[in-house]
């Protein structure tokens, strides 16, 4: 869920404005995974432009003092949401922790970096969700240390199918700033992108994994 028309316009401007976000739907960029993609997002840029950085911190206060009154503990999941995470639970007034994608090979082998109590009321923040695997291995951990994970709060997300089912199947409520409906549509809006390269982009999301020119 996209938490605001307006907000999700306003992120993908902002995430387009300092290539955050790239699109390239005539020569796709290769993830990691070996996908090769049309689109490549890094939303850690946003921390060195401040007044982007404060909006995508503003914008997600609201959404969780608008969704997530009760919450008590804001967690961030490494590495890229860290930084995001802290600027939220200073500006709400809250304690935070963060999830590691691995635990500590030394000393207490942490996964969960921070002072967090039992049955704590806690939400997450997110960068970007892709397929929802790393995201939601963060709400596992959590969970196995008894926290009550009221729902996870994301920049950015593609969308995917398998993403969509992977949040329903844990049972945690998703909200994001911007998503790629909304990207392309302002994308498109702007002239960023051509209306005959929508297609492509359209087509990738459907199946990323096997998507090809």
């Amino acid at each position: 869920m996209v938490f605001s028309n307006s907000s999700a316009a306003q992120t993908a401007e902002f995430l387009l404005q300092i290539k955050a976000i790239q699109l390239r739907p005539e020569n796709p960029f290769v993830w990691a995974s070996g996908w090769k993609s049309p689109i490549y997002c890094d939303n850690r840029m946003a921390l060195s432009f401040p007044p982007i950085r404060n909006f995508l911190r503003d914008e997600m206060v609201k959404v969780i003092r608008a969704h997530y009154p009760g919450v008590e503990v804001i967690a961030g999941v490494a590495t890229g949401a860290i930084a995001l995470a802290a600027l939220v639970a200073q500006e709400l007034g809250l304690p935070m922790v963060y999830v590691r994608s691995t635990a500590k090979e030394h000393g207490r082998q942490n996964l969960v970096e921070g002072y967090l109590e039992p049955n704590r009321r806690v939400v997450v923040i997110e960068d970007l969700i892709s397929t929802g695997k790393s995201s939601l291995q963060a709400v596992d951990a959590l969970r196995a240390l008894d926290a009550q994970v009221l729902g996870m709060v994301g920049i950015f997300t593609y969308g995917f199918p398998v993403a969509d089912s992977a949040f329903e199947a844990a049972n945690c409520a998703l909200t994001t700033l911007s998503d790629y409906d909304a990207l392309l549509a302002h994308a498109q809006a702007v002239g960023t992108i051509k209306k005959e390269e929508m297609h492509l982009l359209s087509e990738w999301r459907k199946s990323p994994s096997t998507w090809a020119l």
